[in-house]
């Protein structure tokens, strides 16, 4: 039976929250040890060194590529991490999340805390916020108030165009980074200030830097029908670290005050055929719903799945206008357990769960009324 683990923040240890060049009670390194080698390198340097330690940075989702990111962050000495995930280890992350071992997985700890003690253990000199809960629209501001730039680590569209909203509304930059198979994108969101807002040195300023494109300008709508996914289609570790060096190098950038060198394009890349992409984002479309009209679906909760407890043991997620094609969906899934389908519903059983999946992408969980396991179960396998 997996586990049930309520939203809970964890807080530091005391070793974890010291700053400046004075390294926590159980490690004798100083900075000037530990970065020596990153502030040799002239878009460091010790001013560099000095502004990300001082920086906040919010990493959503700590499966691949929020492990590999948040490890990096954390040895570039990024002073503050908020992390935040819903989900547990499990034996079968250990091929690519980076921050897990066996034991992990043996206690099925949840990731944002088994992330936090593991960077505890190369980095005892930096503040790490472990959230264990799922980002939705009445706990965003809350949880990234404190951020200077959030990085997307997610699996699914739905928390994506969320961050989107909330980090237009804020004038907040986030980076959106994917992998499924041999496949890793990214692209940098550098929203426009808000006209109230007075801006520090290092953000957006219209007079000297323009805003890139949002999500939203980019997909103005979330894919429809399947989407794949690492549990039905399979990943490279490789994919998920080029993906995080690339997003958190990004990030490098902006918090050492240097926007102007971030890439201004929706990058992808497939390292099984060696064939690359570029598209452009550097401007906002000027009818975007989001950054033009600032219309904040997402943000209100008008773009999320309704999802309610349905009977014994159970939830139901509403999400319609979504066609399914049950032959496709039953070749995905029958590597994972048990699949029967017919015309009007395809039955998916993977014990102690089984997931039933209509046709316009209704589902219903069985053998559980937590309502974020089944939102995790029903993203891994169907995809949201």
């Amino acid at each position: 039976m997996m586990p049930h683990h309520p939203a809970t923040h964890v807080e530091d240890s005391p070793a974890s929250t010291q700053s400046g060049n004075q390294p926590g009670p159980t490690s004798p390194i100083t900075d000037a040890d530990r970065y020596s080698r990153q502030i040799l390198f002239p878009g460091i340097a010790e001013q560099g060194q000095h502004l990300l330690r001082q920086s906040h940075a919010a990493v959503i989702g700590c499966g691949a590529t929020g492990a590999a990111a948040a490890s990096l962050l954390a040895r570039a000495g990024v002073g503050t991490l908020t992390l935040i995930d819903r989900d547990f280890v499990e034996p079968s992350n250990l091929q690519r999340q980076v921050l897990f071992d066996e034991a992990d997985a043996l206690e099925s700890l949840p990731k944002a805390e088994a992330a936090r003690r593991k960077i505890a253990l190369f980095n005892s000199a930096i503040t790490v916020n472990a959230h264990i809960d799922d980002l939705v629209p009445a706990n965003i501001h809350a949880l990234l108030a404190g951020a200077d730039i959030v990085l997307d680590a997610t699996d699914n569209f739905e928390t994506r165009y969320l961050i989107n909203d909330y980090a237009v509304e804020q004038s907040k930059p986030w980076i959106y980074a994917a992998a499924i198979g041999a496949y890793a994108a990214t692209m940098n969101i550098l929203p426009k200030p808000s006209a109230t807002e007075s801006p520090a040195p290092y953000t957006l300023n219209p007079t000297t830097l323009n805003p890139t494109a949002c999500l939203a300008c980019i997909f103005p709508k979330p894919p429809s029908g399947p989407v794949e996914t690492c549990d039905t289609s399979g990943i490279l570790s490789t994919a998920v670290n080029l993906a995080a060096s690339i997003q958190v190098t990004e990030a490098l950038k902006f918090l050492t005050h240097q926007p102007h060198l971030m890439r201004r394009t929706l990058l992808s890349f497939d390292l099984w055929s060696s064939e690359r992409s570029e598209i452009n984002a550097s401007k906002p479309n000027p009818s975007c719903t989001v950054c033009a009209r600032r219309q904040f679906t997402h943000l209100a909760g008008e773009g999320r799945p309704h999802i309610t407890l349905c009977g014994r043991n159970s939830v139901q997620i509403h999400e319609h206008h979504r066609p399914v094609d049950f032959a496709a969906m039953r070749d995905r899934l029958a590597p994972h357990g048990q699949v029967r389908f017919n015309n009007l519903l395809l039955r998916f059983e993977r014990p102690p769960h089984t997931l039933t999946l209509f046709s316009d992408g209704r589902a219903i969980i069985q053998g559980t009324t937590d309502i974020t396991l089944a939102r995790s179960l029903y993203a891994r396998f169907i995809g949201s």
